[in-house]
């Protein structure tokens, strides 16, 4: 189990067992790179964790805790979590700052206590047997080679990944294997699991009082503040700089703070219309930073594929994922820990599909107000039957959040997810409602706001699948990354702010464009987004459409019954004349190359020249 994941921690391993235990750990030696290591423990030798992240704010609890009787071995961040656990028990999870998952096993007790952090920026899997045994690790790998579950498709998690990229809940793809949810801890003890939430993001009540202007001025003060806990390391550190507001504002924000240029790293492809090396370089130029790039082909990039669905044991939900691998392993030559952008969207409005939501939202309630129902029904009609963005809009769809955003920019919509699945597939899956837990999160939170309320579901569940993508392409080339827009303390400050600061008529964004202003170039601050394109759509029709007809259209693919196989064939026609369904042919081939990957035992051989031309190039 720990040697399966050794690409998360090359530098040590670990291992602890006792009559009840056994605590494996890989360690990526990045604080107090001497001492250290893992498993490690307390004073009396009561207790023992493991753990996997960083406590940026540690330090602040040294004095304190020595001054109570603690007496520390090592500078780690680890053994402070631990010296917090045994003064406040489970209320230690308050006062930690950063990302973690870790696992404390009180020897005396026998209980064993796991806790993950507040956003979900580090996984933690975990299998609870029938009876009462608990395995969990870092990568759902590491429970498979346990054999603690066979590896066998959860047909009810399927309509949940074919809409949202990836599972909403605690669910995986796997019968068997669930995830801890960020914010949320459990208690294992004599075979019985306890699970609770800890935290969770309020946007009421919102803040009062302040100007516009207080408002961006706490804001980034709250953000340079983030940024700036994030540089503790003893090794060398940079960022993944895409050219974006995002990473372009952690970078000059970083270029404030050190003394050394900062080493910034972007990735692209030769298709002008899939890279933004040319932004990227205009801020590497206006903050003199240390800059590499690498430039990927297809061929580098399919050739990878194979290698990165195991590293991320589910299909791959995001295409850029590939591209983020290729500049980890750059970053990997000269740092051992980078900070992104990841998170800024979701916190602040950045994507497109919100003012889109609004206005469409907007529209429809006034239409359905005063056009009758047999007025309604013949426009659907005819909208349907012209189809294009008209079937995407208010008059073919309720004015609701559901069917206005969530289907609407769902991978496989519901209607489409009737056409895809075979009906040997619908029979074994109980629920098929794509969204019944997108609609449980927006119940669950306290915004009142329309957008404070996508912005919830989307922290809960696109955002949690976005970092698990950083955490494992980082990973997977032995490298950590960071997440400065995700400090909870600027999350949680940014909630209750109105949605004016975040998203003002089309400007998304708003708080981190104006808080930028006259620190960043204007052509950054005024570009629109790109969002890492990758022209994995006009590959799938040219040189590389042999691709799809081995991972989709074989007989191999076909017989596993899964899909419809008329269906699949029709939207693989669509696509190649010229309709845009990159998305869904990505979904399909990672589908099928990760189920012969783990459930067919498929091995395959890498091509280590090519990589490493791209890693040098």
């Amino acid at each position: 189990m720990r040697d399966v994941q050794f690409h998360r921690g090359p530098d040590d391993g670990g291992l602890f067992t006792d009559e009840r235990v056994g605590l494996g750990h890989r360690r990526l030696s990045i604080v107090d790179v001497s001492h250290g290591a893992q498993p490690m423990f307390n004073e009396d030798g009561s207790l023992v964790i493991v753990y996997n992240g960083e406590i940026y704010n540690h330090a602040d609890y040294r004095e304190e805790l020595e001054a109570k009787g603690h007496v520390y071995r090592t500078h780690c961040d680890t053994e402070t979590i631990l010296h917090l656990y045994e003064e406040h028990g489970v209320e230690c999870l308050e006062k930690l700052r950063g990302m973690f998952a870790f696992a404390i096993w009180d020897r005396r007790e026998k209980t064993l206590f796991i806790a993950r952090d507040r956003l979900g920026v580090k996984p933690l899997y975990y299998v609870h047997d029938a009876d009462g045994s608990l395995f969990f690790g870092s990568e759902i790998k590491t429970l498979l080679e346990a054999a603690a579950v066979k590896p066998e498709l959860n047909y009810d998690a399927l309509p949940d990944q074919l809409a949202n990229h990836g599972t909403s809940r605690d669910e995986t793809l796997y019968k068997g294997v669930k995830r801890l949810l960020p914010g949320h801890f459990m208690v294992w003890q004599d075979g019985a699991l306890r699970i609770e939430e800890f935290w969770d993001v309020n946007f009421e009540p919102k803040h009062r009082d302040r100007s516009d202007r207080e408002f961006i001025d706490e804001w980034r003060e709250l953000f340079r503040h983030s940024v700036r806990l994030r540089l503790m390391a003893d090794v060398p550190l940079g960022m993944f700089l895409s050219g974006g507001i995002d990473s372009s504002a952690i970078a000059a924000t970083m270029a404030q703070m050190v003394d050394a240029p900062v080493k910034t790293f972007s990735v692209g492809f030769k298709e002008r219309e899939a890279n933004e090396f040319e932004y990227a370089r205009v801020v590497a130029k206006a903050f003199k930073t240390e800059h590499h790039e690498i430039t990927i082909t297809p061929e580098q990039f399919f050739d990878e594929l194979p290698n990165l669905v195991w590293h991320e044991d589910e299909p791959i939900g995001f295409i850029a994922s590939v591209p983020l691998y290729f500049v980890s392993k750059l970053a990997q030559k000269h740092v051992k820990v980078v900070l992104t952008g990841e998170g800024a969207d979701e916190i602040m409005a950045g994507y497109g599909r919100y003012a889109k939501t609004l206005q469409l939202l907007e529209y429809g309630e006034k239409y359905e107000a005063l056009m009758p129902d047999f007025v309604r029904g013949l426009v659907k009609t005819g909208a349907e039957a012209i189809g294009g963005k008209l079937s995407r809009t208010f008059l073919t769809r309720a004015a609701d959040i559901e069917n206005l955003f969530f289907d609407n920019f769902g991978v496989f919509p519901k209607a489409m997810q009737d056409k895809l699945l075979s009906a040997e597939t619908k029979a074994r899956i109980e629920d098929r409602d794509p969204y019944r837990f997108q609609n449980g999160w927006l119940a669950k939170t306290d915004a009142r706001a329309v957008l404070d309320k996508l912005l919830y579901v989307d922290t809960k569940t696109y955002l949690h699948e976005l970092l698990m993508k950083q955490d494992q392409m980082s990973m997977a080339a032995s490298i950590e990354s960071r997440v400065p827009f995700l400090d909870h303390r600027l999350v949680e400050f940014t909630a209750r702010m109105p949605v004016r600061m975040k998203l003002r008529g089309r400007d998304t964004k708003y708080l981190l464009r104006e808080a930028m202003k006259g620190i960043l170039p204007d052509e950054i601050l005024t570009r629109s987004k790109m969002g890492f394109p990758v022209p994995v759509g006009s590959w799938f029709r040219g040189a590389f459409r042999h691709v799809v007809d081995e991972y989709v259209l074989s007989e191999r693919s076909r017989a596993r019954g899964i899909f419809d196989e008329k269906f699949v064939r029709e939207l693989v026609g669509r696509h190649n004349a010229g309709e845009n369904h990159d998305q869904r042919l990505w979904f399909l081939v990672n589908f099928e190359i990760w189920q012969r990957r783990f459930f067919d035992g498929e091995t395959v051989e890498r091509r280590e020249t090519r990589f490493e031309e791209a890693v040098s190039a």
